[in-house]
């Protein structure tokens, strides 16, 4: 069985998504979701979907080892930044390195980085006149958006696609690609 820990700060679209895929696969556990914000709506998903979740704050996260600790007691084989806005500390890094990977909302190395997150990144794309966009999936290490790349997927834009139409094309790609490279991770393919 590999195990599975995500963290996510918002809505838990992704979340979602990769719970379903994995559902009915016997072979893979998520087993926990860790988030940041105590409201996040991301803990309403976990609820219907029966999955378990843990809200830390800042202190917990940088200032101690309690995250870190939890994440070593679930013993997972893959951590996954499914929407996740704070920078992963250094001492969750050192103890997982090549096992924590992010999805960033854009093509890799542009649009990344401190702030490059959700609709700056979109309305970054749109008043730069790009004629694509796309996702990079990639490990996490000390620097914002700077781990190896492991996918990227991209998609066509019209000079017309608002940065509302472009977040949507965006999530489309998240939805197709996000899961099953988690499984390729995990299952070293």
């Amino acid at each position: 069985m590999k195990r599975i820990v995500l963290f996510a700060s918002g809505s838990g679209s992704n979340v979602e998504n990769i719970a379903q895929y994995f559902h009915d696969n016997p072979e893979v556990s998520i087993s926990c979701v860790l988030s940041n914000k105590k409201d996040a709506q991301v803990f309403e998903r976990c609820n219907r979907l029966n999955l378990n979740a843990i809200y830390f704050n800042r202190h917990s996260f940088y200032g101690s080892d309690c995250v870190l600790n939890i994440i070593k007691a679930l013993d997972p084989d893959l951590i996954v930044l499914a929407g996740f806005l704070w920078k992963i500390p250094d001492n969750l890094i050192a103890s997982y390195p090549d096992r924590i990977i992010n999805i960033h909302p854009a093509l890799l190395p542009k649009y990344g980085g401190k702030g490059m997150y959700g609709m700056y990144v979109h309305e970054a794309v749109k008043s730069n006149n790009e004629t694509e966009t796309g996702i990079t999936i990639h490990y996490v290490n000390e620097n914002y958006d700077e781990g190896a790349i492991i996918k990227q997927a991209k998609v066509a834009l019209s000079p017309t696609d608002t940065p509302d139409m472009i977040a949507e094309k965006v999530h489309r790609l998240e939805y197709e690609h996000f899961p099953k490279v988690i499984g390729q991770v995990l299952m070293g393919t």
